[in-house]
């Protein structure tokens, strides 16, 4: 966080990170854009011209894509939280158990973004996923679906990990990249089990795929709409002669 506060700090001559963390927050609600989204996009995103008035010059706003399958409440197609929540639902669903996770990637790594029936020292042990062996982290490599059988013989995991996904009622996984059409893994919802699994069926597996594709598909939309749309006004605010 401290990186993107300085960075705004000397871009727009704000009076401190204070003053740039304050920036951010606010933005971060009015957009309702999560916070570390916000800080992580003016790290990432190319600043603006020099004296511009506006970040993204002739950029298009397209609606949110169609989410086939979800649960979502009128108007509510392009909340970030609601399409998390319907995602990590239906794929328990499909998958039929109480127990999984959505993570988002953050930089080069994955983060936990949304989870049910998981305990606090799994939830603890995986809000930062940024280097193998996992599960998650071997299916957004290779960009497809990874099904763990049994946890406690599986070679995917390290000790710690194991013991992390085990004393948590989980005794087999599942996990499914959210992907762009051009391939991107953005994301990963993972089911848990408490028994030993003996796979899936070609529908369930293509039902969980189409899933990851269409959701995948929607967190690419949701960046170059709304995330940038923070930006904007983010941009708009700090330049503002009020904020001089």
């Amino acid at each position: 966080m401290s990186a993107a506060e300085n960075l705004l700090v000397e871009r727009y001559g704000l009076r401190g990170a204070g003053e740039g963390f304050e920036l951010l927050k606010t933005v971060s609600q009015q957009c309702n854009v999560k916070l570390h989204t916000l800080a992580d996009a003016v790290l990432r995103v190319p600043a603006p011209d020099r004296g511009a008035g506006v970040w993204f010059p002739g950029r298009r706003r397209l609606s949110p894509p169609r989410l086939p399958g979800l649960m979502l409440e009128p108007g509510s197609r392009g909340s970030q939280g609601a399409v998390l929540k319907a995602v990590l639902h239906w794929v328990l669903s499909i998958t039929q158990t109480p127990m999984g996770n959505v993570q988002l990637m953050d930089g080069n790594r994955l983060h936990l973004a949304r989870h049910t029936g998981l305990n606090r020292y799994f939830t603890e042990f995986f809000a930062f996923v940024d280097a193998p062996p996992t599960l998650c982290s071997r299916a957004a490599a290779q960009r497809r679906q990874v099904t763990v059988r049994d946890v406690a013989s599986a070679d995917v995991f390290d000790e710690a990990s194991r013991y992390a996904i085990l004393q948590a009622g989980s005794q087999a996984a599942h996990s499914v990249p959210l992907t762009t059409g051009r391939g991107t893994v953005l994301g990963m919802v993972s089911s848990h089990h408490e028994r030993p699994l003996t796979g899936f069926t070609t529908a369930q597996l293509a039902a969980l795929q189409q899933t990851g594709d269409d959701v995948g598909r929607w967190l690419s939309w949701h960046w170059n709409t709304i995330v940038l749309d923070a930006l904007e006004r983010l941009h708009a605010t700090a330049t503002r002669p009020a904020a001089q």
